[in-house]
């Protein structure tokens, strides 16, 4: 891909920062009130964003959810938990030569490795290194006292993780958050993929608090319609 489509494909992501008075950025707010009110008995902290299958858009919705949590005055921490094929820093325009990986591993703290972006409140912790044992590092002690540290640290973390068809690792993050949001891609996502992808969550015992239906087309064919709830 040519350095000038790249950067307006990364842009394009972004648009509750380029344009956060579009349709599209109304509809991420939306979702944003549907999980503060999802839950009245407990305060929804950390989220598992995930999807059946790939490119369905979980790493767009997972990004523009973490700004206009941001833009609300939360600290926010978007964490790429996507161990395999990781994308958060292409959309931010980062480096990940450390991130969630080096932090695991004890080789930095996370204050060092979580970045500063210029959206105001909004810090992202990229993948760092892709290593042999994603699903194992997730599932490890070192996962746990994470937990425990990044929300003493942030009142809002998100996690972008890989599709829950393909591999183990968003079910082993989705029983660790307080609440999960599948992504469903309209006229892409298979019936099957997705009533498959909620059993896997049923599973761990996931808080499942709805699902986000991704590139529906309005009647003008100009904005993509998204929808969060139940």
């Amino acid at each position: 891909m040519a350095p000038k489509k790249k950067l307006f494909e990364h842009k394009r992501k972004l648009v509750t920062i380029l344009n956060p008075k579009s349709p599209i950025s109304e509809q991420y707010r939306t979702i944003r009130t549907n999980i503060q009110f999802s839950s009245v008995d407990k305060e929804i902290r950390t989220l598992t964003v995930t999807s059946s299958g790939p490119t369905e858009g979980k790493s767009t919705t997972v990004a523009n959810l973490a700004v206009v949590f941001a833009q609300q005055g939360k600290s926010v921490l978007l964490i790429d938990a996507d161990l395999r094929k990781p994308t958060a820093h292409y959309t931010f325009n980062l480096t990940n030569t450390f991130g969630l990986t080096t932090v695991l591993t004890k080789q930095m703290e996370l204050k060092e490795a979580a970045v500063k972006t210029k959206e105001k409140n909004l810090y992202i912790l990229t993948s760092g290194p892709i290593p042999p044992n994603p699903a194992e590092l997730l599932g490890s002690r070192a996962m746990e006292e994470f937990m425990e540290v990044v929300q003493e640290e942030f009142d809002i973390i998100l996690f972008d993780t890989p599709p829950l068809l393909t591999v183990t690792d968003a079910q082993i993050l989705a029983n660790r958050s307080d609440g999960t949001i599948l992504v469903v891609s309209s006229g892409k996502t298979e019936k099957d993929a997705a009533l498959k992808a909620k059993e896997a969550l049923i599973t761990v015992n996931a808080t499942i608090l709805g699902i986000v239906l991704n590139n529906k087309k309005v009647k003008e064919g100009q904005y993509y319609y998204y929808y969060g709830g139940k």
